[in-house]
C-alpha cells in the first residue's frame, strides 16, 4: 500500500505525539460528497430531536454509509505509517461547536476513555476537518510529547454544564503553555496518538467547527464486552469478532430509542 507520510512526518509524530497533516485528504468530490452526506443527517436528526447534537458518537454504528469514508485507501495510507498494516477501525464521532452554543473540551488523553479496548491500548485518532478550525471557533489543542507518559490519573470536571466530557488530567502533571493549536482547513486533518493530552477552548467566533474524528488500532488490540470494530486493513492477530461494515449495528440500538430514530433517518435518506 502507498503511504503518504514522509519518514520524517512519521519521526514528529512519535517524537511530539502529533502531526498537523495540511494536504487534502480526499479529493474534492470525495470530499464534497462526505459533507453533503453528514450535513444531511445533521439536519434531519436535529429536526427530529428538536436540539442540534454537539457529540455524535459511533455515528457509524447507524448510518454504515460513513464507512466508506472511514475505510478509504486516502485515510488508511495515511494511518499505516503510525500503527502498522494491520489496522481496525475501534470508533468514530463528530464533534461540533455551534456559535454562542459550544461547549469545551477539558484536557485528556483519549485511551482513558476507551473503556471497549484492553490495557496497554495503542491507537491513533484521525480528526478530518469539516468547517474551518481555528482559535475563534474553539480548535483543538496538543500538549506535544505527552504521550510519552500513559494513563495518567484524570478527574472530574469543575463544570459538567460547560464541558464535552466529564473528566480530565490533572492540570498539575503538564504545563498548559506547550499547548500547541490544531488550525485546520476543510478536508486537511491532525493525526494524535491515543495519549497525547488535548483539549480545546470555548467558541468565541461567529463560524461552526464540525470534526469527524476517525479512531484506528493494530489488530494486535483486543476488544471488549463484545464491542464490535471493522477490519481495515490486512488481517487479525487478537481474536476479534469483526462486525460488517455495510451493515447497521443492531447492538448498538438495542433500548436506545434515539439510535433507533437516528439509524431509521439514515435509511430513509440513503
Amino acid at each position: 500500500m502507498t503511504h503518504r507520510l514522509s519518514p520524517a512526518q512519521v519521526q514528529f509524530y512519535r517524537e511530539q505525539g502529533y502531526l498537523l497533516f495540511g494536504e487534502p485528504v480526499f479529493a474534492p468530490r470525495m470530499f464534497a460528497e462526505l459533507k453533503e452526506h453528514i450535513e444531511s443527517r445533521f439536519a434531519a436528526w436535529t429536526e427530529a430531536l428538536g436540539k442540534p447534537l454537539d457529540v455524535i458518537d459511533w455515528p457509524h454504528f447507524v448510518d454504515p454509509k460513513l464507512n466508506e469514508w472511514l475505510l478509504a485507501d486516502e485515510v488508511l495510507d495515511l494511518v499505516e505509517p503510525l500503527v502498522g498494516p494491520d489496522i481496525a477501525l475501534f470508533a468514530c464521532s463528530f464533534l461540533t461547536k455551534l456559535p454562542l452554543a459550544a461547549r469545551a473540551a477539558p484536557w485528556h488523553e483519549d485511551a482513558s476513555y476507551w473503556t471497549e479496548l484492553a490495557d496497554r491500548i495503542e491507537g491513533c485518532t484521525l480528526w478530518l476537518a469539516i468547517d474551518h478550525s481555528v482559535v475563534e471557533n474553539g480548535c483543538m489543542r496538543v500538549i506535544p510529547g505527552s504521550h510519552q507518559e500513559r494513563n495518567r490519573l484524570h478527574g472530574p470536571v469543575d463544570d459538567r454544564s460547560r464541558m464535552l466530557l466529564d473528566r480530565q488530567v490533572d492540570p498539575g502533571t503538564f504545563d498548559e503553555l506547550d499547548a500547541v493549536d490544531c488550525i485546520l482547513e476543510p478536508n486537511t486533518c491532525s493525526l494524535h496518538d491515543a495519549y497525547t493530552i488535548h483539549g480545546s477552548r470555548d467558541h468565541t467566533g461567529t463560524t461552526r467547527r464540525c470534526g469527524f474524528q476517525m479512531r484506528y488500532v493494530p489488530t494486535t488490540v483486543k476488544a471488549l464486552n463484545g464491542h464490535r470494530m471493522y477490519l481495515a486493513r490486512g488481517r487479525d492477530h487478537a481474536g476479534n469478532d469483526y462486525g460488517d461494515p455495510t451493515k447497521v449495528n443492531e447492538r448498538r440500538l438495542e433500548n436506545n430509542p434515539q439510535k433507533q430514530m437516528m439509524a431509521r433517518i439514515s435509511e430513509e435518506l440513503g
